[in-house]
């Protein structure tokens, strides 16, 4: 098979589509035939030398896939060759064939095309992780999502109103916010001009926000903790902005507040399991009647990816960028 490979790190010139060799399904996994992954900033980070995959893990990029089940492992029931799924992978997914632990197979969303539906697993286990198991949003609370027509943020907007609270987002310039708006956010602010701790003060009557997702980190924190509600709940999934900032407890102390902090990635397979499970549970349903939608900003031959990595780093995407695998 062919997949993209990364002989020596560095720029999305690094990216090197080569003929490898096959997967096997072992105990419990699937082997599944490609048809769509997605670009996530993680990726890129493997690519530059920053993000080694976990143990035991495919070397290949690539953090979710579609496509259709071409063999089962031992041990594995409830699917069958031929099953149209998509899947969270620990990476392997930029490759015309990946294996995958049985517990991180979804199938796909009613409405959703087998390529589009590739455009899910990260962003929905992400989201439905840390904003309702992890920091328990709930109905009439105030989200603040910074990078809000990220994949992630697209996702998280979508969600959040679906179970009814109200959502603040910031982004870079009236046209990402514009599409923000169009998926539900309530509360626009450019971070390129304005203040968010300012701009949510204003917009929540001094209130703040009920709970933060935030792919800054160091840079963001102080900042972060001064927007926060009482009872507030920060939660860090990305360092954009550094690893390494000043936390005045006493302004936490103050507001009852909590700083969270995860990685979906290198959790351990049950504990992924857990989250796909509440996903097909929760978010499926929610995708299926089309209150919530995948956000495809582009879509890019995985031969290509360097493309679509420079799309991430450019900042030029609203949702996901995919990479569609050659056939033929």
């Amino acid at each position: 098979m062919y997949a993209i490979t990364i002989p020596e790190p560095g720029g999305p010139e690094a990216l090197v589509w080569a003929e490898v060799p096959d997967p096997v399904p072992g105990e419990g996994e699937v082997l599944v035939e490609v048809v769509a992954s997605a670009v996530n900033r993680a990726d890129l980070l493997q690519r530059q030398g920053f993000y080694d995959p976990p143990p035991g893990s495919s070397p290949y990029p690539g953090l979710e896939c579609a496509g259709r089940i071409a063999a089962l492992g031992p041990g594995v029931s409830g699917w069958t060759v031929g099953d149209e799924v998509c899947a969270l992978l620990a990476g392997g997914g930029y490759a015309e064939k990946v294996v995958v632990p049985a517990g991180q197979l979804l199938p796909v969303p009613e409405g959703v095309d087998l390529t589009t539906a590739a455009a899910l697993p990260e962003v929905a286990c992400t989201v439905w992780s840390n904003i309702f198991m992890l920091a328990h949003l709930r109905p009439g609370e105030t989200l603040l999502v910074h990078g809000g027509a990220s994949g992630i943020g697209t996702m998280a907007i979508q969600l959040a109103k679906a179970v009814g609270a109200k959502v603040a987002v910031t982004a870079g310039g009236p046209e990402k916010l514009a599409r923000c708006a169009e998926l539900g956010a309530d509360i626009l602010i450019d971070y390129r001009e304005q203040d968010f701790v300012e701009e949510l003060a204003k917009a929540t009557d001094g209130a703040g926000a009920d709970v933060i997702l935030d792919i800054v980190g160091a840079k963001y924190l102080e900042r972060n903790v001064k927007a926060l509600a009482v009872n507030g709940r920060l939660v860090v999934i990305g360092l954009q902005g550094g690893v390494k900032g000043e936390l005045n407890l006493g302004a936490l102390l103050a507001k009852r507040a909590a700083v969270l902090a995860t990685t979906l990635r290198s959790r351990p397979a049950q504990e992924k399991a857990a989250i796909v499970a509440a996903v097909r549970e929760h978010v499926w349903p929610l995708i299926g009647a089309g209150t919530v939608r995948p956000v495809v900003d582009r879509t890019v031959p995985m031969p290509e990816a360097a493309e679509g990595h420079r799309a991430l780093e450019d900042g030029r995407h609203v949702g996901k960028v995919l990479l569609l695998v050659p056939r033929g």
